[in-house]
């Protein structure tokens, strides 16, 4: 089929509008005048195409060509993601840095993996064997930890008719010949995927399991599941990107893919210093391993902000589809929406709340319900976990992308100023963060940690919320005037809240805990609020209660009992039921 070219009319920052198109597709991706800058044709009126430009537009002129690549934006999909850092479309910054030291030069063109390096391939199927899409006919060894898994593409099957034998190959030899209907299908070990289009599943199941963190807040108040999806939002250094770091690290999912989406240089800069050195605690091998960077920063071109979290979801999905749980940070998902209002301005669409586009609902929508639990097309169990950081102006909830990430997550774990300028870390707000995963996922906690312990989850967050309104009364009246039962309940509350829920990410038993360890600390707090309790009823003093010993030991074993030796938990619990024994006998 014949294209026409586009000839350039009108530019406007990165959106430019260019005549002679009635012939380009919705979502086509072109190239635009003499550098072939990277665009997406995102509406056509007669034979005038709106194009949004994924590079700098400076110094294009007026009656430059745009031409056609009868495509959509795709990525490329095939080993060689896995330790590598890419810009929001894809393009590998390692490689862009050796042809260009400090910027990405206009023109670069839409570089991808490494189509030069080969991969030891082991083809695990014969010829004969019949093959439908999404089955794996072999495997890469990718990282020493991730089995990459070459898979059917979408709109194939048919029958094995040709194998190539073991060996090393690069992404665009051929291993496997498949026929069907007499028409023979080359597979290789990558293929391209428009990154606006859900990758196919067999079905969705139920969310059943938890992405377990090591953060207790997150595992034991706040639980989050494999297949979820988590809004992060917090204010200017509440510590939502340490916090995202604690998850790509310490989080039992098998991928991690970390999208920086217009945040500033010296965080992306962070990032890509600090994954590179990080050690993953399960292999023993680095982090990166098994970790995919998409870097975008502020200063990068807008439209490109705005495709970047659509091509982090569908490396992720591609993944997932291999068999593994994959965990996706989006840094932050307000920057994105920002990207969309200034895209949104520049096509002339009337704006919504606060300037946003009315589209910006559907679109979060879009991205958060990509998420999920699923069987695979080859009947593997794996899922997404998207966990999105929104960063509101001023720390206002209220704003619209907070609001609408509100409606389309189900746990929401809410970063409070008060708390990071107090020092608690992580900043997690134990009021006002939710989950709704709590009910889903109780029968596994009840099977793998304790019966109880959703019961005891429940009984440590009515008693925050009771010395929350105690503190009403004592910022009036003073600590003093309160019944010692109901001062009990204050003295407990900062146990959980300085002893529990307070974490320190630098010391190395408290960055990750076990959840049999968060059980049994907040088994030890709960019996020191019944035995004292006791002990209040009797008459005894608050004050004498407070200055028991034990109560030191309390606080300290989040740092003081490692997490393969828990039955020093018992031995504290045993300490405290002897303590406050002991003092009702000296008052009976």
């Amino acid at each position: 089929m014949s294209y026409n070219e586009g000839i350039v009319n009108v530019i406007n920052g990165p959106v430019v509008k260019g005549m002679n198109m009635s012939a380009f597709k919705v979502n086509e991706m072109v190239t635009v005048g003499l550098k072939k800058l990277i665009g997406e044709v995102v509406s056509i009126e007669g034979d005038i195409a709106t194009v949004q430009v994924y590079e700098e537009t400076e110094g294009l002129r007026a009656g430059e060509k745009i031409y056609p690549t009868g495509s959509p934006l795709s990525v490329t999909l095939g080993p060689g993601m896995l330790g590598n850092i890419f810009d929001g479309i894809q393009r590998p910054l390692e490689i862009i840095q050796n042809i260009s030291q400090d910027f990405i030069p206009e023109g670069i063109g839409l570089l991808s993996l490494d189509k030069s390096k080969e991969w030891d391939v082991t083809i695990i199927v014969k010829v004969g064997d019949e093959l439908k899409a999404g089955g794996i006919y072999a495997t890469v060894q990718e990282t020493p930890s991730i089995l990459h898994k070459l898979m059917v593409p979408n709109n194939l099957s048919g029958t094995v008719v040709e194998i190539k034998p073991n060996g090393k190959y690069t992404l665009d030899d051929q291993v496997v010949i498949l026929e069907k209907n007499n028409e023979k299908f080359n597979l290789t070990l990558s293929f391209r995927w428009p990154v606006r289009k859900p990758r196919p599943i067999a079905k969705r199941i139920p969310i059943y399991k938890p992405l377990i963190t090591g953060q207790r807040v997150i595992d034991s108040f706040y639980p989050v599941a494999k297949g979820g999806t988590v809004g992060l939002p917090g204010g200017f250094g509440t510590g939502k990107t340490v916090t995202q770091h604690q998850f790509a690290k310490w989080s039992d999912a098998d991928i991690i893919v970390y999208i920086g989406c217009g945040e500033r240089g010296n965080e992306m800069t962070d990032v890509l210093e600090e994954f590179p050195a990080l050690i993953d605690p399960r292999t023993n091998r680095p982090l990166m391993e098994r970790t995919i960077l998409i870097a975008n920063t502020s200063n990068m071109p807008v439209a490109a902000r705005e495709a970047c979290i659509y091509t982090g979801i569908t490396m992720a999905e591609y993944y997932r589809d291999m068999g593994y749980d994959v965990a996706i940070m989006a840094d932050s998902t307000s920057r994105w929406a920002e990207a969309l209002r200034e895209i949104s301005g520049r096509l002339e669409e009337m704006p919504a709340e606060e300037g946003y586009p009315a589209y910006l609902p559907s679109r979060l929508a879009e991205f958060y319900e990509r998420a999920g639990c699923v069987q695979t097309l080859n009947g593997q169990e794996a899922s997404v976990t998207i966990i999105g950081a929104v960063s509101p102006a001023g720390g206002d909830f209220s704003e619209p992308v907070t609001e609408n990430t509100k409606r389309f997550v189900t746990a929401f774990l809410a970063l409070d100023k008060k708390l990071a300028y107090a020092r608690h870390y992580p900043a997690i707000n134990y009021l006002t963060s939710y989950s709704g995963y709590v009910t889903m996922l109780e029968d596994w906690y009840k099977e793998n940690v304790a019966p109880d312990m959703i019961e005891l989850r429940n009984k440590m967050i009515r008693l925050l919320q009771e010395e929350e309104k105690l503190n009403e009364i004592v910022q009036l009246v003073g600590e003093d005037v309160l019944p010692n039962d109901q001062a009990l309940i204050l003295e407990t509350a900062r146990i959980i809240k300085k002893g529990f829920l307070q974490q320190n990410a630098l010391h190395p038993e408290d960055t990750y805990v076990v959840l049999n360890k968060q059980y049994k600390m907040l088994k030890v707090i709960d019996l020191f609020y019944e035995n004292a309790l006791l002990c209040v009823k009797m008459g005894i003093p608050i004050s004498t209660i407070r200055s028991e010993d034990v109560l030191q030991d309390i606080l300290k074993m989040k740092y003081e009992i490692p997490n393969d030796k828990l039955e020093l938990l018992d031995v504290l619990m045993d300490k405290i039921v002897e303590t406050y024994s002991n003092l009702r006998q000296k008052y009976e």
